[in-house]
């Protein structure tokens, strides 16, 4: 064990977009960014494929203060562009001097006192983020080296994401697992692994399972579709359908009036919004059901979904309210019109030697299966953390219980960036940061840890009873009175738009929350 001197009295963890913005605003502090690999980006330079493209337009997804060069261009970026744009970004705000790359954190103890944090009546033990003592210590395992390096730190900002590192692979009885294929078996992380030439020739020619319906299936799908032109086709088996979209236009209408305005937004539900307002999203629901289903009725006109089978029970609203919507590839049914990817619907679905059996006993053949099944971000956080900590990362609903998306009631000295969504998250993550530096600076003062956690479930609450996938921790159907109140707390005006119009009917974005004057 080596134990280094250290200048900075601020970690972060994750060298992604939240680790990028989060240097960004605690630039000040001088802090320490640790990233595992030799690259920053996080999910863009590690989990994208050569067609990775993002799903908003590019003035939706940019810091406040670096807009993209080109952000009138109405191509959606490339994950290359987005990683052009990173990287200037760092070198433009000199955020290099604070990164330390192929910096893998494998262990964190806890300095403080166990007596006076954790479960007390303030965050920890007196409510105040910074006290001018080592309270973490972090292991650090640099390059190729086996020696762990310890470093102290006032305070930690963990940002290692939601997704990439940990693939989540479904669990199968024995005998029914990859163990009896004769195949191969790869997650979507391993593919993203592979160079552009190496992924043609994996797939061309092979008989391909994709497992999974959300956007790195569909991507995926799509790709090997490409890649067999003249050969098989590639199968999506589905447990779960949502909803695509094909273009931000619905009947000639811009996608941005139907959720991301403030007068959209006032119909859905929102936390602690009183017993008037209560009412009234009551008596508004017929409204936000009619809007649900005006953008039902564009998509199963413009997309092939009842010929495919491919038409979601649930209301389009459901996937909007969990961060699920994915903006669809423009080929994609193309290539399913030509017989190049086929579809099938299964709850459960296990191997046999040549494949994969449906629930329904039908035998799909294949060469290779692609398990599109997601990540265990979560766990991540788990294998760093110590005890009791690292068991408090999830609710009693699956879910992470962050005030602000930020600061956990219960683990102190410590914030957690990057793990609640919407539907831009380089906005999510960029706000909060913003927010995060005012609490350190003592601008912001946190309420008691029993008022933020109920602060966190009744936030829980009112996503269980917009939409069935609540365990996403995705606010975007009422992202902007979630803004209002940390600009509240910051002591900013919470209305950015300069008069009523503009404040009822435009879209908030990045741009309406530009660092203010006295900050």
């Amino acid at each position: 064990m080596v134990v280094l001197n250290n200048e900075s009295r601020v970690a972060i963890i994750g060298g992604g977009i939240s680790g990028l913005a989060a240097a960004k605003q605690l630039a000040w502090l001088n802090p320490t960014v640790f990233e595992a690999t030799s690259s920053i980006g996080g999910v863009w330079r590690h989990c994208s494929y050569r067609s990775t493209r993002l799903q908003t337009p590019r003035p939706d997804y940019e810091f406040s203060d670096f807009p993209w060069p080109d952000r009138t261009d109405p191509t959606f970026p490339t994950y290359k562009e987005i990683l052009d744009y990173l990287e200037s970004y760092a070198t433009h705000f000199d955020l290099w001097r604070f990164i330390k790359l192929e910096s893998k954190v494998v262990e964190i103890k806890y300095l403080g006192d166990e007596k006076k944090a954790g479960f007390n009546e303030l965050w920890s033990g007196d409510g105040q983020a910074l006290n001018g003592l080592p309270m973490w210590e972090v292991g650090i395992v640099t390059g190729q080296s086996e020696t762990v390096e310890w470093y102290e730190f006032e305070f930690v900002v963990m940002c290692l994401g939601k997704y990439g590192d940990v693939p989540k692979m479904p669990g199968f009885p024995w005998g029914r697992g990859p163990e009896v294929f004769e195949g191969k078996v790869l997650h979507t992380l391993d593919y993203c692994k592979l160079k552009e030439e190496e992924t043609k020739e994996l797939m061309k020619g092979k008989k391909v399972v994709v497992i999974g319906y959300k956007k790195s299936a569909i991507d995926l799908a799509l790709e090997c579709a490409e890649a067999n032109q003249d050969g098989q086709p590639c199968t999506m088996v589905i447990r779960t359908l949502h909803w695509v979209v094909p273009s931000y236009s619905i009947w000639g209408l811009p996608f941005y009036l139907f959720y991301s305005t403030r007068l959209s937004q006032f119909l859905h539900e929102r936390p602690n919004q009183g017993l008037l307002r209560s009412l009234l999203s009551h008596l508004l629901t017929p409204l936000t059901t009619g809007v649900s289903k005006f953008i039902e009725s564009y998509l199963s006109y413009k997309l092939p979904l009842e010929k495919y089978g491919l038409k979601p029970e649930h209301p389009f609203h459901e996937d909007y309210a969990s961060c699920q919507m994915a903006i669809l590839p423009e080929n994609f049914f193309s290539e399913a019109d030509a017989g190049r990817i086929r579809f099938e619907k299964s709850d459960k679905w296990w191997f046999w030697e040549k494949g994969v059996v449906l629930e329904d006993g039908t035998k799909l053949e294949a060469d290779i299966v692609f398990c599109a099944t997601g990540y265990e971000g979560k766990k991540k956080l788990r294998s760093v953390l110590p005890k009791p900590y690292n068991g408090l990362i999830e609710n009693n609903s699956g879910m992470m219980p962050l005030y602000r998306g930020t600061i956990h009631p219960f683990i102190p000295n410590m914030a957690f960036v990057g793990y609640i969504e919407s539907v831009s998250n380089l906005h999510t993550s960029e706000l909060r940061c913003r927010w995060l530096s005012s609490l350190l600076k003592g601008r912001v003062k946190l309420p008691g840890a029993a008022d933020m956690l109920k602060e966190v479930n009744t936030e829980t609450e009112v996503m269980k009873r917009t939409t069935r996938f609540y365990k996403r921790h995705c606010i975007s159907t009422y992202s902007i009175q979630h803004s209002d109140d940390m600009c509240r707390e910051m002591g900013w005006e919470k209305w950015r738009k300069g008069n009523w119009f503009s404040e009822a009917f435009s879209p908030y974005n990045n741009q309406d929350y530009k660092e203010e004057k006295s900050d």
